[in-house]
């Protein structure tokens, strides 16, 4: 009884880690590159893990990775605040696999700076 249960215990662990791991897969941001888009917000998804905006840039839309929504409350933002059609500038890191993706790490709103992480 005693091997089933470790055995258990051991494939949610592992399992568990792995999803902790994917989640927080910085290394796909090109840290060394900070870029800034201003543009207005066409889509904002305050969903966990992550706050998720599409913004207008450039004739493209830009997925930009924000802070938990948690954070984000904590910091003075929410979501009425960044509804589509508010303007924004992001400040943050492209993504080294998708070409139109940015990690934002700070966000001004209405004139205001947050800084989300």
């Amino acid at each position: 009884m005693k091997l089933p249960l470790f055995a258990l215990c051991l494939s949610g662990a592992l399992l568990t880690g792995g999803i902790a791991f994917a989640h927080h897969g910085w290394g796909n941001y090109d840290a060394a590159r900070l870029m800034t888009i201003t543009g207005n917000v066409e889509r904002a998804d305050w969903e966990n893990p992550h706050v998720m905006l599409a913004v207008a840039f450039q004739g493209k839309n830009w997925d930009a990775v924000l802070a938990p929504p948690f954070r984000m409350s904590a910091r003075g933002l929410d979501p009425d605040m960044i509804k589509p059609g508010t303007q924004v500038r992001l400040e943050g890191y492209p993504s080294t696999r998708t070409e139109t993706e940015m990690r934002a790490e700070r966000i001004v709103v209405s004139g205001k700076t947050y800084e989300l992480r």
